[in-house]
């Protein structure tokens, strides 16, 4: 685990974490990519591969900047939308991939305002002393999304840094997009997910307290509270699931729905934790999805649901 304070400086193994980009303290042959990265995907790793590939052969560092909240949540209050990635868990992903450097600037109205000229000029020249800029294909940016590969190969000699665009042929080879993975886990596809993120789509919460009714029929479960409004939740069903808690990782099962057999109208998250008879209420566990096992259903009786939960649990450990 790690601690994340506001507006500091966090290390974790080999990763600087920056809270602001004025926070950020300037690297030698910095190389550089900016974007949203939600889901931390093929295509953003082929821009990481790339970056870190040029970072050796001048003996510069990696310098990955994101932002949060979603620019589409603070320009056009987008609350339907539905991120892959909380923000604890990009910097997770972020730190496997091997970045030196993360910033998670604060994304706001005056922010967006940036021209492209300024944006250049004032962040990634005068903030970020950019060597080398790596962005993918079709990338915008500044007030407008005036901003664009073009712009940047005009500004690069007058602000003495380089550019390369990741091509329209790389980006089509591996097929991927966050509107793809996010298709994929509303229903309930996260064989499709995993394809395309090269890693388990993973839910985080805190363990809440329920009605016990797991208990009653030798099945307890854990409740889980999702506490970003914003995060993805996969399409209801039954999952074979791997979670993490108390720094130990167990099989387990997990369903996502209203709980139709006692006529429960408000979506729960419930996993069974196979092996584990710990109380664990308030605690943080991670929830990783390996396999869609059936859709959410109805059941005559307890005694029934029972039954059913026994054949679940014997395709899980599958």
């Amino acid at each position: 685990m790690f601690l994340v304070t506001e507006n500091k400086i966090v290390r974790f193994l080999s990763v600087k974490i920056y809270h602001s980009i004025e926070s950020f303290e300037k690297v030698k042959n910095a190389v550089v990519t900016t974007g949203t990265f939600d889901g931390v995907h093929l295509g953003h790793l082929k821009i990481i591969n790339r970056l870190r590939k040029i970072a050796k052969a001048i003996d510069g560092e990696t310098v990955l900047l994101t932002f949060s909240p979603h620019p589409r949540i603070v320009l056009f209050s987008d609350n339907s939308l539905k991120l892959i990635l909380t923000k604890s868990e990009k910097i997770d992903l972020l730190r496997k991939a091997g970045i030196d450097h993360l910033i998670i600037h604060p994304f706001s109205r005056e922010f967006s305002r940036l021209s492209s000229v300024e944006f250049v000029r004032d962040i990634l020249v005068n903030k970020l002393a950019t060597s080398r800029l790596v962005i993918g294909y079709d990338h915008h940016f500044g007030r407008n999304r005036e901003g664009s590969f073009e712009h940047l190969r005009e500004f690069g000699p007058l602000y003495g840094f380089q550019v390369e665009e990741i091509s329209a042929q790389d980006v089509e080879e591996v097929s991927v997009s966050s509107t793809k993975i996010r298709k994929a886990l509303e229903s309930g596809d996260v064989k499709t997910a995993r394809a395309y993120l090269t890693h388990d789509f993973c839910l985080s919460g805190i363990v809440v307290k329920g009605n016990h009714l797991g208990h009653k029929i030798g099945f307890p479960t854990a409740n889980i509270k999702v506490m970003d409004s914003h995060k993805l939740i996969p399409a209801n069903g039954v999952y074979a699931v791997r979670v993490l808690v108390r720094g130990k990782e167990y099989k387990g099962m997990l369903n996502i729905g209203i709980r139709p057999t006692i006529d429960d109208s408000d979506k729960t998250i419930e996993v069974h934790i196979i092996d584990f008879d710990e109380e664990i209420y308030g605690e943080d566990v991670r929830v990783f999805f390996i396999e869609w096992v059936r859709e959410e259903q109805k059941f005559d009786s307890l005694e029934a649901l029972k039954n059913q939960l026994i054949q679940d649990k014997i395709e899980v450990l599958k």
